[in-house]
């Protein structure tokens, strides 16, 4: 069933994408709207995981030996996962992510506040969340919504531009208030829809995790001393744009309280609560 909202949501940013480049240019605008997202498509493919890696100071763990190498190699053994890449970085915070465009250029980044807040057990949560993540592409589709949501939003603010300098001289004879309202609803609609797209693979992450270790509770007990911890502070060099990336939101201090429309994650509470229902499967 998540699948199939992640497809639908994913269609649906598609059609909001087309639908502002023609508002904006007509049949060209939607072209040069297309060229602009596939290459955008393009470097983030290839390039985004090193260059949020390289944002976060991370560090590759190369030591097999390593607390953190040997509890990611044994969970990727299980899942029937390449070995990914494992990453340490160097922030007191607590939290994880993983990065990758396929199994086979995989990474799991964790930081160092993580290590020392967990147990062997929570740790191991974490790690098969992460792993999920890898095993069902959601790096890959993350980074689509983002690029689309993003492009919508800068294609947007151009419209807003042009209507209000462009007076009644506009040749697609389209109204510069009409384009203006479409110029800011149109990108809070598609930022609702990537965070429904992130929210979506987090319950879906949580319960492949609880699967492939076989039980839920260490998760459970991650994801509260995770919680509990974010809302003390922000991780360093911290941005919105990767915010949904992590097992937990890194500004969860001052997250939206009004809606839950804006979460890139689920709650806590909801998250723990599901997998507390997902027990008696296991």
């Amino acid at each position: 069933m998540e699948q199939v909202k992640t497809v639908f949501f994913l269609a649906l940013l598609s059609v909001l994408f087309v639908f502002i480049g023609y508002s904006f240019g007509g049949a060209n605008g939607m072209l040069i709207a297309f060229l602009l997202a596939a290459g955008m498509n393009f470097y983030a493919y290839y390039y985004s995981d090193k260059q949020v890696l390289a944002h976060y100071n991370a560090v590759e763990i190369s030591d097999r030996r390593h607390y953190i190498y040997q509890i990611t190699q044994k969970l990727a053994y299980k899942a029937n996962l390449p070995m990914p890449k494992v990453y340490l970085i160097p922030d007191e915070m607590p939290n994880a992510f993983a990065t990758g465009r396929n199994h086979e250029n995989a990474a799991v980044a964790v930081t160092q506040g993580l290590i020392d807040l967990l147990n062997e057990k929570e740790i191991e949560g974490v790690i098969a969340h992460e792993l999920s993540h890898v095993r069902h592409y959601d790096i890959l589709i993350g980074t689509i919504a983002a690029v689309f949501a993003g492009a919508i939003a800068m294609i947007a603010n151009m419209m807003q531009f042009t209507a209000m300098f462009s007076g009644g001289n506009d040749r697609q004879n389209s109204n510069p208030f009409v384009m203006i309202i479409l110029a800011i609803i149109l990108p809070i609609a598609a930022a609702v829809i990537q965070m429904t797209v992130s929210r979506s693979r987090e319950y879906m992450a949580d319960e492949g995790a609880a699967r492939l270790v076989g039980d839920a509770s260490g998760l459970q007990s991650a994801l509260s001393k995770l919680e509990n911890f974010a809302k003390r502070g922000e991780m360093h060099n911290a941005t919105e744009q990767t915010a949904h990336m992590f097992i937990i939101n890194p500004f969860s201090g001052k997250d939206v309280k009004f809606s839950d429309l804006f979460r890139t994650h689920p709650t806590t509470e909801d998250r723990i609560a599901r997998l507390e229902e997902l027990k008696s499967s296991l």
